[in-house]
């Protein structure tokens, strides 16, 4: 294939992906608590899709790093998703929803490290920018995230169930769309044991590091959309501002290639979790709408940059026939365990602090700035197994 082909394929499947995912995360919150359900329990159905997370990322990763073929199961269960997904018309009540969440969920995430793994592979043997890819996912959630916030000024959210089944539909589409992409030494065993990377400083430093920056934004994933909304700020508005935040990540995934390239990853990890500290104090302190857009481009920093960081770290720090397992791991303990653990927290602690539940992210990004340096310190650039 073509270098431009498959540039083209992997921004459709990035596209697609990131729909689904403007449409669901701001306002799935909201579907919940139109379902009757409280902060707790909203925060324990947050935690579901998080925790599924800790299975299915190493399963899917074992898989593929046996046998290679990500294209297939990627299609699997993207088309999987989006039939379970539709169950959730049908349910009511917290244990109906919790049981449709994990199963939903769990063949949902399962796709995203078998992409990474992927678009990662290919942008390296086609010298492709993978920031300049991946920048069409953030594009499509910008756009999803605003049509949805207007959506829902004139509709019941009951409408985003179709909404998230129709993109994850199209996301099916895209990923049977994808190239084939096999590392060279696969073959029907693991040519790499997963035990060396898993007990090395460096990789338990960097899981930490991004364990703990991703659970730092719980409240904000889980609780900003309806804390804006108590505060008087209209549909439209809370969608220009989770835009106006992914539209930052947007320009600097347009440079990324010079970014990475002048920073390096340690210290893109570094950049992130001290601008957590800032971003969520900020949150924490005001409402008024010209403060809220100017801490919502800080998301450029504590996602865009944690995100360019953890995944050129595996590109240089683990071999190709570990990348799979590696993303599997970061899926399944920073993406998973991390976030899900914490969601119940930070249900509780909204429920009992309101805005100051900001505070408490704003420590949890203190103590990753911690790792990030320690990560830096020890890790010289290159493969560490």
């Amino acid at each position: 294939m073509s270098r431009h082909g498959t540039a083209a394929r992997l921004s459709f499947y990035y596209a697609a992906l990131f729909t689904a995912v403007g449409a669901h995360m701001p306002f799935w919150p909201l579907w919940l608590k139109d379902k009757g359900l409280g902060a707790t329990d909203i925060g324990l159905i947050m935690a579901a899709t998080y925790l599924t997370k800790i299975m299915v990322g190493p399963a899917a990763g074992h898989l593929v790093d046996r046998h290679g073929d990500r294209r297939h199961p990627m299609s699997l269960l993207a088309a999987g998703a989006t039939l379970v997904w539709l169950l959730f018309s049908l349910v009511d009540g917290f244990g109906p929803i919790l049981a449709v969440t994990v199963l939903a969920v769990g063949l949902w995430s399962g796709i995203f490290p078998l992409g990474e793994s992927l678009a990662m592979m290919e942008t390296q043997r086609h010298r492709l920018d993978y920031g300049r890819v991946r920048l069409w996912g953030s594009l499509t959630f910008i756009a999803s995230a605003i049509a949805t916030g207007s959506l829902l000024t004139r509709q019941p959210s009951a409408v985003m169930v179709w909404v998230v089944a129709a993109a994850l539909g199209l996301t099916a589409l895209a990923c049977w769309c994808l190239p084939t992409s096999v590392a060279a030494g696969r073959g029907k065993a693991p040519a790499t044991p997963l035990w060396p990377l898993l007990k090395h400083p460096v990789f338990l430093a960097f899981l930490a590091t991004t364990s703990v920056g991703t659970a730092s934004h719980t409240v904000y994933y889980a609780f900003a959309t309806i804390h804006w909304q108590a505060a008087g700020i209209d549909g439209d508005t809370i969608g220009l501002l989770w835009a106006e935040g992914v539209i930052a990540e947007v320009v600097l995934f347009a440079f990324s290639g010079w970014v990475v390239g002048k920073l390096g990853p340690g210290r893109l990890l570094i950049i992130a979790t001290c601008a957590g500290m800032v971003r969520w104090l900020g949150l924490g302190m005001f409402t008024a709408i010209p403060a809220l857009a100017a801490f919502q481009l800080l998301h450029a920093a504590t996602f865009g940059c944690a995100h360019l960081g953890a995944m050129h770290f595996i590109a240089r720090a683990v071999p190709p026939t570990l990348s799979a397992r590696a993303q599997g791991m970061l899926s399944a303990v920073a993406m998973g365990a991390a976030p899900g653990l914490m969601s119940p927290l930070a249900g509780r602690l909204y429920e009992s602090l309101g805005s100051s539940a900001f505070f408490v992210m704003t420590g949890l990004s203190l103590v990753g700035a911690g790792l990030a340096l320690f990560l830096a310190r020890r890790w010289d650039g290159g493969t560490i197994v």
